[in-house]
């Protein structure tokens, strides 16, 4: 409860006073500068006081908001180690050629982004110049998380340096002929320059922190030293209201990940207007990384005010600038002189005495264009910290103009995100503002030209000397070898064998296999289980005293659990990542590692596990990021399709994951229904992503959790298996004229599917081959590039058609998931075809009930195929009627 004067009480009211006059009299002294000296100067003492005290190393908490100012002082910057005259060129022919590109590309209408590179050019050059390391030197170089809409600035410098040619930059975001450039940073389109897709925002500095994350684990497991590999991420500010964005922050304190820095473009603008137009967004983000526990550099102001900054005695400059909402300072940025001298100094006296010593166009240099980000030293002494950090990531907090040197139209304007091209007169007094050696008649209107100073110029020789010594060209990505041996075959033929009277789930027959696999000397160790939380859940416990829980801390604490066989086992060099409850950080984890082939030339095999329901429905984007970052892994859905975890109820009940699985052209979806299908998809899977003619691609696999008997594998079944289809179990006719009909079933499905041979033959004396469907998705790419095939003329049948071929009286397809997933294939069967499946919401319910509502166990399998065969005339219509009775449905 408040006392009387409505003092709230603290954490401190519960510690012991020691000597309460004394804290009497600090208080005092307090109330006596604030009496005196007015609430500005108390709170400068207090600020004062905590930073000396945490110099001291006194225990304290640290302010989370600092003062609207630089971190580091003027007088504190460093040395600037290059020629900034010579850089300044060099940032000019890249802000000319970023906005010839995109204005060239507009007159065909593709579009293109100019305003969001033009603030952010020294955030770039400074680091290339400077600080990102390349490929071509020792270890793997930096990690670049480039920011989308920046790219025609990227392209404009790798033009500059030789690597692109004006044809390319003339296709820009016209890529159907093969020479064009994607309009995003994207691997898969651009596969020499680009390692990591970033516009789809958010995801970019989430699985920044977990590539930065990932690189000390290679590093703590004995793979690969990436100790000099440092990761950039450079993002927007508008981009960090992204949940993804700020999701992992925690994380990167915690495990003091000091090899990762964000650079923020606070150009305080999103695509629509401000980002925080009430209020302060660089004084939120830094509350939000100080609070996670990150150091934070904020570069805020060009050197222009350095003068009023030496003339505030008051104060009155820097509380003023921490009151102005961002949407006002944007005001200011585009207004005259008279209107800042109004609106911003005349706020109070000590401000309005300060102006009048300032001309006109200083006022207008500092609000109109002199911010942190615009000017390489203040850019240069902020990088320079966050790599003399350590213990913490570090985020800097640039300040910028979004639009700048675009001229007065584009700078701070609302709209500068949709503008898409410069006028003459605007490349005109672009073209002087850059000092650029252009001649007004090659400044054609509809075609403004490209600018290169030449091959052999100062400025080339220049960046190309820069980069040669930090380790080569930037941004790179290097393909090395991924092929490995391929695992011992004792592990596969284990599982062949089949589970005896044992009823084993597939989930846990996948599980033993892969603990088998990482007992492979050669490459057992390039296993990476990912998991989020839910270990025990998939029957993986067994795997935490053997291959270890990844922790940088390693165990500083008695587990719980330390006298069982499968206690929890915490370990520096642990192999297992076992996220928390994140499907976001696990998938970002398997993205790190299923490219760290590329990244870092070395090959691991990822699997990450996962409640199928919360796999491509709840983190699908990254799932496209992987696609596009070709990753290469086994995604694992578990405890997967309508019916197998009812219990669970609605939320946990997967009817839908591999239609939206299908829908990715680098994914290849399998819902296996026996153990020892799940080894020949895992064993082809391991050949195909890690053979000597490796692909991109990688794999789902749906695993049930229900108890089954897992047969052995039947002769000669390897290539069904693998293409998606094959026959299981045929069916024996009572007599010759009986009946038949073929069911196709996938996953658990198989099971039913099989109790229903079983009702048709005892007692319909119906005849049913019963067919494994391995994979509905495969069996439709195979049949589609058969399609394409006719297209250029080659006579292909598809191997659905080829597998069916023959085979006696209508289809019917059985499966857990919607109808939509067997419908995938039925225009390329050639006999009558109906499917059953789990359409609509899930429920909570036992196994057998839910199957009945959905209308697909045994019985009603059974009944619809007799309806079926009734359709056709081979069984009495009675004969449906008796069967829904006889059933009950």
């Amino acid at each position: 409860m408040p006392d009387p004067v409505g003092k709230l009480p603290s954490e401190l009211d519960q510690l012991p006073d020691r000597d309460a006059e004394e804290t009497a009299e600090w208080a005092a002294s307090l109330d006596a500068v604030t009496e005196h000296a007015g609430p500005h100067r108390a709170a400068y003492l207090m600020r004062r006081t905590l930073q000396h005290a945490e110099s001291a190393g006194v225990p304290v908490p640290a302010l989370l908001e600092t003062d609207y100012l630089n971190t580091i002082p003027t007088a504190a910057e460093p040395a600037f180690d290059g020629d900034e005259a010579m850089e300044t060129r060099i940032a000019g022919w890249n802000r000319w050629n970023a906005a010839a590109m995109v204005t060239r590309g507009a007159r065909l209408g593709v579009g293109g982004h100019i305003a969001t590179f033009a603030s952010a050019a020294w955030l770039y050059e400074t680091g290339f110049n400077h600080f990102f390391r390349g490929k071509e030197g020792e270890g793997s170089g930096d990690q670049l998380y480039i920011q989308g809409h920046a790219s025609p600035g990227i392209y404009a410098r790798a033009f500059l340096d030789g690597r692109l040619t004006e044809e390319h930059l003339d296709n820009f975001r016209q890529e159907a002929g093969g020479k064009g450039l994607p309009s995003y940073p994207h691997p898969r389109r651009l596969p020499w320059l680009w390692e990591f897709p970033t516009v789809s925002m958010g995801l970019g500095p989430l699985s920044a922190i977990y590539q930065a994350r990932f690189n000390r684990y290679l590093t703590n497991r004995g793979i690969k030293d990436t100790s000099a590999s440092h990761v950039w991420a450079f993002l927007g500010d508008g981009e960090m209201d992204e949940p993804e964005s700020t999701a992992a922050l925690a994380l990167a304190a915690r495990e003091g990940l000091d090899n990762l820095t964000f650079v923020i473009n606070c150009n305080l603008q999103r695509l629509d207007g401000p980002v925080r137009a009430n209020f302060k967004i660089v004084q939120e983000l830094e509350s939000q990384f100080r609070g996670a526990g990150w150091n934070v550099v904020k570069s805020l102001w060009g050197s222009a005010w350095d003068e009023l900054f030496a003339l505030d005695t008051t104060g009155a400059l820097v509380r003023r600038l921490r009151a102005v909402p961002d949407a006002q300072f944007q005001t200011y940025a585009t207004r005259d002189v008279a209107y800042i001298r109004e609106h911003f100094f005349g706020a109070e006296p000590a401000l309005a005495e300060l102006a009048k010593l300032l001309t006109d166009a200083k006022i207008a240099e500092c609000f109109h264009t002199s911010r942190g980000g615009h000017e390489a030293r203040k850019v240069y002494a902020a990088y320079r910290a966050a790599l003399a950090h350590k213990g913490a990531p570090t985020v800097v907090l640039a300040q910028t103009v979004k639009g700048y040197t675009l001229g007065a139209g584009f700078e701070s304007r609302n709209a500068n995100h949709q503008m898409k091209k410069l006028s003459g007169e605007q490349f005109r007094a672009m073209r002087d503002l850059l000092e650029l050696p252009i001649p007004d008649s090659t400044l054609n209107e509809e075609l403004v030209p490209y600018a290169h100073p030449g091959a052999d110029s100062p400025e080339v020789r220049y960046l190309q000397e820069r980069r040669a010594e930090l380790g080569g060209p930037a941004p790179a990505r290097r393909v090395h070898a991924v092929a490995l041996p391929q695992p011992s075959e004792k592990a596969f033929q284990s599982v062949y064998k089949g589970s005896g009277k044992q009823s084993v789930a597939t989930t846990m027959a996948f599980v033993r296999l892969v603990k088998d696999l990482m007992r492979d000397k050669e490459t057992g160790r390039r296993w990476v289980p990912i998991v989020p939380d839910e270990a025990r859940t998939f029957g993986m416990e067994a795997l935490f005293p053997s291959a270890g829980i990844y922790s940088p801390l390693g165990q500083t604490y008695d587990p719980v659990d330390r006298d069982q066989i499968m206690y929890y086992k915490e370990a520096k060099d642990g192999q297992i990542l076992n996220e928390g409850i994140t499907e976001a950080g696990s998938m970002a984890d398997f993205i790190a590692a299923a490219t760290s082939y590329a990244t870092h030339g070395e090959t691991m095999i990822p699997f990450y596990i996962f409640y199928s329901m919360f796999g491509w429905q709840r983190t699908g984007d990254q799932m496209w990021q992987l696609a596009d970052q070709l990753g290469k892994g086994f995604i694992v859905g578990a405890t997967a399709g309508r019916t197998t975890l009812t219990g669970e109820g609605l939320q946990h009940a997967d009817g839908h994951s591999h239609l939206l699985a299908a829908t990715n052209p680098a994914s290849l979806n399998y819902d296996p229904a026996f153990a020892y299908e799940i080894a020949v998809i895992v064993k082809d899977g391991l050949r195909r992503m890690y053979g000597p003619d490796a692909e991109d691609v990688f794999y789902y696999l749906t695993v049930y959790n229900e108890p089954m008997p897992q047969p052995a594998m039947p002769e000669g079944v390897e290539e069904g298996i693998v293409k998606g289809l094959y026959r299981f179990k045929e069916g024996v006719p009572a007599k010759a004229d009986a009946p038949r009909l073929q069911l196709l079933a996938s996953g658990t499905a198989i099971h039913w599917a099989l109790e229903a041979q079983e009702l048709l033959a005892a007692e319909w004396g119906v005849t049913a081959d019963v067919w494994s469907a391995t994979s509905w998705g495969e069996l439709r790419r195979e049949a589609l590039e058969c399609d394409e095939a006719l297209l250029r003329g080659e006579q292909r049948t598809p191997y659905v058609t080829r597998a069916l071929e023959g085979a006696q009286g209508p289809v019917l397809a059985v499966s857990d998931w919607m109808r939509q997933v067997p419908d995938q294939i039925s225009q390329w069967v050639e006999q009558d075809y109906s499917s059953l499946g789990t359409d609509g919401f899930g429920l909570s319910d036992t196994r057998e009930a839910a199957r009945r509502h959905f209308g697909v166990d045994a019985r009603s399998i059974t009944v619809a195929a007799l309806a079926q065969l009734a359709r056709r005339g081979e069984v009495p219509a009675s004969s449906v009627k008796e069967a829904r009775e006889r059933y009950g449905l």
